[in-house]
């Protein structure tokens, strides 16, 4: 299974901040370390063009420039520098990487089913702004690419598609979003668009506190454990599958963020380690179950001990590379035995 980094890219943030930047280079290091069956690969930076896919070009001349305001750096929560922009066009470049692997495959290879982001998730981005550590949105921009790219070529490369028989002409997406943060962002730019499904299972109280109305909203209270937490997911993917009806979706993006184990600084919720895997099998499975190719992101994760959040997001990839294997064997390609050693 391939996945994307761009961890090289440290922002120079003040001493005390929030934000885990040390996350991105231990998770990379623990897949190397534990998950021989992950091909990791240095993400690409997205280019402006397509970054206007789902960005308005004065956000991007903004931050591209330097020119964003003292406001909407307290907005988005960093300083701006120049490897604040490098990082971010990494993060939205490793996500297109990962849906372009997954639904069209790799440097030309065979559609491969599943791939990740190491990091990404940047769902608090608007079209013209960013916010909550969110500078432009990896996943509307992937979204908008991987649909532009399947209407070009996608069909004759062979692409799957969870329809049967003949593929669509229109590439369907749907976005579960299972951090902890409603995806305020991703819902305002897939507002109007039909074609684009987004599923966020949210913290009710927590940020944003001002959100945007998704496809299907899932709100949780605050203490929310593991059976009430699975069975919202259980209830809510149930829904998102008969809203599309015969017309299902042919990409999926998942945000599997670390944000609601009960270790986390920010979450507000009480899922266990064990409760989320459970979730990402439930998700992955549903998934595969439908045929539906699948690019993972990181998302958020904030844990009062850094290393917990890295074991949930590794666990993670770890069941992802399962879901990888299946899927690899289910085209006939097979799968490395590193796969069969790499537990979650």
């Amino acid at each position: 299974m391939r996945a994307f980094h761009s961890d090289q890219f440290v922002l120079p943030l003040p001493e005390g901040h929030t934000f885990p930047m040390p996350k991105y280079r231990l998770l990379r290091e623990a897949v190397q370390a534990s998950l021989p069956g992950v091909q990791l690969t240095e993400a690409p930076p997205a280019s402006d063009g397509e970054l206007a896919l789902a960005h308005e070009p004065g956000w991007i001349s903004a931050v591209t420039e330097g020119t964003t305001t003292a406001a909407q750096q307290r907005e988005i929560g960093f300083p701006w520098s120049q490897r604040m922009v490098e990082r971010s066009r990494r993060s939205v470049g490793a996500t297109v990487a990962a849906a372009r692997t997954a639904l069209l495959g790799f440097a030309g290879g065979a559609p491969e089913g599943v791939a990740a982001n190491l990091a990404g998730g940047t769902h608090h981005a608007y079209a013209h702004k960013g916010s909550g550590y969110c500078v432009f949105n990896d996943v509307a921009v992937a979204a908008r690419l991987m649909q532009a790219e399947w209407h070009r070529h996608g069909q004759r490369a062979g692409a799957r598609s969870a329809s049967q028989g003949r593929p669509p002409h229109l590439l369907r997406v749907i976005v579960i979003d299972l951090d902890v943060h409603q995806g305020n962002g991703t819902a305002a730019i897939f507002r109007d668009d039909d074609s684009v499904f987004t599923l966020s299972l949210h913290g009710a109280r927590n940020f944003p506190f001002r959100k945007e109305a998704s496809d299907l909203d899932v709100e949780l209270p605050d203490g929310c454990r593991d059976d009430e937490y699975l069975a919202a997911l259980d209830t809510a993917l149930a829904t998102a599958w008969a809203r599309h009806g015969n017309q299902p979706p042919g990409l999926a993006f998942y945000l599997a963020g670390a944000d609601p184990h009960e270790d986390d600084r920010l979450g507000r919720l009480k899922i266990s380690s064990a409760g989320l895997a459970e979730r990402d099998r439930r998700v992955l499975a549903a998934l595969q179950e439908r045929g539906i190719p699948v690019a993972l992101s990181m998302a958020g994760g904030y844990g009062r001990d850094i290393h917990t959040t890295v074991a949930v997001q590794r666990q993670t990839l770890a069941l992802a590379l399962q879901a990888w294997a299946a899927w690899s064997r289910q085209a006939g390609q097979g799968a490395p035995a590193a796969v069969e050693e790499s537990g979650a």
